[in-house]
Parts: structure tokens; sequence; C-alpha cells
């Protein structure tokens, strides 16, 4: 039998993972009787949790957010998702790269989880991509507060040649893709959509200046297509999958994609050549059908006979 104060966290354990638990699955779980989790409910009420029980054979109790903050309670792979998210946050910029939090959370840890940690600390190797910028925690939190509110900011903002400019902005969403943050916002000066790089901003400053976002785009596909764009060549397949098989197998980051039925997709990919395009097209390994341009559904059928020449028998 486990002792009281470990029975007591488990209990808080379980209750976090689901809306409501009846006494007797409680019981069950913990293999102690309904009289036991009866009582342990109370010490809890005692202790400041807040849970809320409903009367009668098929109520339950409920663990409700209150003043006073439970501990958190991992079970081990639970302790070691949250250190790794934590490891590749502080890599990528989000945390300005300082892993006091990490390192907080892992003399926190049991030592076998510890151990494990560090097992993959010393197996990983971490290579940042040449343009590879820091992305400040303040600058996200202020800008996702700014989309909260629906409050004009003020951008300190470097361009793709570096040059400083100021914007100001109407901020939408955030978007993350790939190994960068985007904000979409609406461009006062230009009057239109666009996405800025939130590496790239220095500073945001709320203006103070409430704003009446009409009609916004989907923010996610704008940012695929800013990615997307830019190419000499696009071409436009028919995958029989559905959407979100397809955007498995091509990220929006490298392509723009359309429902077209419950199990097929549309996906525009650009490149610098047909070859290109067939080649990576090729490389799906998924059925496809090339819709536009003839050139790339040439390639792709040269690239096919091609190696069925190779592998025919002598």
């Amino acid at each position: 039998m486990i002792g009281t104060s470990a029975r007591l966290l488990r209990l808080v354990s379980l209750l976090s993972t689901r809306p409501s638990w009846t006494n007797g699955e409680l019981a069950e779980r913990m293999d102690v009787t309904e009289r036991t989790v009866r009582r342990d409910i109370a010490k809890l009420r005692d202790l400041g949790y807040r849970v809320d029980s409903e009367p009668g054979p098929w109520g339950g109790y409920r663990l409700r957010g209150g003043a006073k903050v439970p501990p958190l309670s991992l079970d081990d792979e639970e302790a070691l998702a949250v250190a790794v998210a934590l490891r590749e946050a502080a890599l990528s910029g989000v945390l300005g790269g300082d892993q006091a939090a990490l390192f907080k959370l892992q003399r926190l840890l049991p030592s076998h989880i510890a151990d494990r940690l560090g097992e993959l600390n010393e197996a990983f190797v971490h290579t940042p991509r040449p343009d590879d910028r820091q992305v400040s925690p303040g600058v996200l939190l202020e800008l996702a507060d700014a989309c909260r509110r629906g409050e004009r900011v003020r951008l300190s903002y470097r361009d793709r040649q570096e040059r400083a400019t100021v914007r100001d902005i109407d901020p939408y969403r955030l978007v993350r893709t790939g190994h960068r943050w985007y904000v979409v916002a609406l461009d006062i000066a230009r009057g239109e959509w666009r996405t800025f790089r939130a590496d790239r901003v220095a500073e945001a400053h709320p203006t103070g200046e409430p704003v009446n976002l009409v009609d916004p785009p989907d923010a996610a596909l704008l940012v695929s297509r800013m990615l997307t764009s830019g190419y000499p060549l696009y071409a436009t397949v028919r995958l029989p999958v559905p959407l979100d098989e397809a955007l498995r197998l091509v990220p929006p980051s490298l392509g723009t994609h359309q429902a077209d039925g419950a199990n097929a997709t549309l996906v525009t990919i650009g490149g610098t050549g047909p070859d290109e395009l067939a080649a990576c097209l090729l490389c799906l390994a998924t059925p496809f059908r090339v819709l536009s341009p003839d050139e790339v559904r040439e390639a792709v059928r040269r690239r096919l006979r091609a190696l069925l020449d190779e592998n025919e028998q002598d």
C-alpha cells in the first residue's frame, strides 16, 4: 500500500487527465476502497484543491482550476517529453538561447529520467542554419497579446535586405512553420495583408489603437503561399488522399493544398524546372496525377520510362 502523500499525488494526477471520474473508477485505478477515495478528496480540498462533486450513483469528481496552483504531476514519459520540448525551444531561440528552465526541470526529475535526458543530450547534435536568428520570447508574447486584444502595433523591423524599418501593423495571427515564426498582419502603409518574420522584429510597441479586422485571410495559407512563391515553374497535381494526409506528404512550407472532395487533394508545388519537379513528385512514393503543366507531365513520363528500361530483363 502506498503512503498517503504519494496516494494524494496519484489522485491529483488522475483527476487532471479527464473531465470527471466516478468514485468507483478512482478506487479501481488506485486499488483502494471508495471510502478511501472520499477521505482523500476531502484532504485535497483541505489543501486548497478545488474538487467539484456530483451527487448520485453516477456522479463523479472534477478538478477545477483555482487560486491555488497544484503541483505539476507528470509520469516518466511526460516528464521526458517536457524536458525535450524545453531543449528544442531553447535551441530554436524561443527561450532566447537560455536553457535555465531546462536545467531547473532536470534537477527536479527522478534520477532515471535525468539519466535518459543526459543520454539524449550526449547523442544530440544541433546544426543551426546559416540564417538562424534568435527569436525574442518577449516579442512573441507581445505580438500574441496584441492579436488577442485586437490592438495596432508598431514594429521595429529589418527587411530581407537588412534595412531597418518601422511598420505599423494590425496583427491577426502568429504562425509557426518549419523552423520560424511569422506574424500575419494588415500592413497599414500598404493596405494589404502581409507576413513578417518574428525573428526580424527587434521591438513591438502596442499603440493603444483598437483595430477591427474585416474579412481576415487564412493565416496558415497566406504563410504557405509566401513560402512557396518566387519559383519559375509550378506544377499542380491531384493526390488521391484526404487533405490531412496530403499535408503530411507535402508540408505547407513546400506547397499549397486544396481539398478536392473527401478523399483527394490538389497540391501546387514550385521548382526550378520540369525535371526537378518530376523528381520531387516521384519521391512522394504515392500515386498522383499531374494536372499542369504539360512539360512536368512529360518529365514524369521520361523518368518512369527510363526506370522501366533500367529494370528490363536481358
